[in-house]
Parts: structure tokens; C-alpha cells; sequence
């Protein structure tokens, strides 16, 4: 199944983040939001897999569900107060990940290259489930 588009933007220079930028790429694309426990505790696993990567066929995005967000700069300060590097994009309040057909987070999407949905991981997925399937896309 084609993925559907993102419509996101970068928190620090207000770009749009689309597929285009990923193009002949596989992705790694996280929803999430800095409330809860679950992405709490999947995030620090993304950075480290991003800093560890040695690949240039996949690339990672975070992106942080604004909509589902307490107060709208939540999830910068987040990011930022963990130091985060990871690429971060955020949702224009919850319209990508309602076009996603996400009902937790966090929700992981894996995408080939050719931007298929590959494998799909709810807030109960393993980081190793998530590890494993990157064998399908590389």
C-alpha cells in the first residue's frame, strides 16, 4: 500500500517535510507526542539506531503529533531538553497522522523505497520487532 503523503513542517526553519525529500529512500517514520510513557521510552531507541546508522538507503523522521500535544510547543521543548538529533518534523495538528490511520503512539511506519507501507508498529511493538523488520526495506 502507497503511503499517504506527509504534511508536516521542520520546528526550526518552518519547511514542509514531504516523501519528496525522501526520494529513493527507505523510512522510518515515528509518530509521537512527549506526554507519553510509551514514546518516552521510544525515542532514546531512535536516536540511538540514527547515530549508529551507517546506511544512506533509510532515512528516520520523528514526527510530533502537535494536535494530541498539552500545549503547542511541548514537543520542541522535549526534543530539545533530551538533546535529541534525530530528524523531528510536526504534524499540522493531526492531520498526517489521521491520514496515517494511527490510533496510538507511538505509531511507527517502515516505507521502502518506493514509499510502500512495509510494516506498521503500535505503542506495543518492541523496539527489536521494529529492528528486525528493517531487513524487508534494506
Amino acid at each position: 500500500m502507497k503511503a499517504p503523503e506527509l504534511n508536516v513542517y521542520n520546528p526550526e526553519t518552518n519547511d514542509a517535510i514531504t516523501l519528496k525529500d525522501y526520494e529513493g529512500k527507505a523510512l522510518l517514520l515515528t509518530f509521537w507526542v512527549s506526554w507519553c510513557p510509551d514514546s518516552k521510552r521510544d525515542f532514546p531507541n531512535k536516536e540511538q539506531l540514527y547515530k549508529a546508522m551507517e546506511t544512506k538507503e533509510l532515512d528516520l523522521l520523528m514526527v510530533n503529533v502537535k494536535g494530541r500535544e498539552g500545549e503547542p510547543d511541548a514537543g520542541m521543548r522535549y526534543y530539545e531538553e533530551n538533546g535529541f538529533t534525530v530528524p523531528m518534523g510536526v504534524d499540522n495538528g493531526t492531520k498526517t497522522y489521521d491520514s496515517y490511520r494511527c490510533m496510538s503512539v507511538p505509531t511507527t511506519f517502515l516505507l521502502n523505497k518506493n514509499h510502500e507501507i512495509a510494516a506498521s508498529f503500535n505503542d506495543k511493538a518492541t523496539f527489536q520487532d521494529i529492528l528486525t523488520s528493517l531487513s524487508r526495506v534494506l
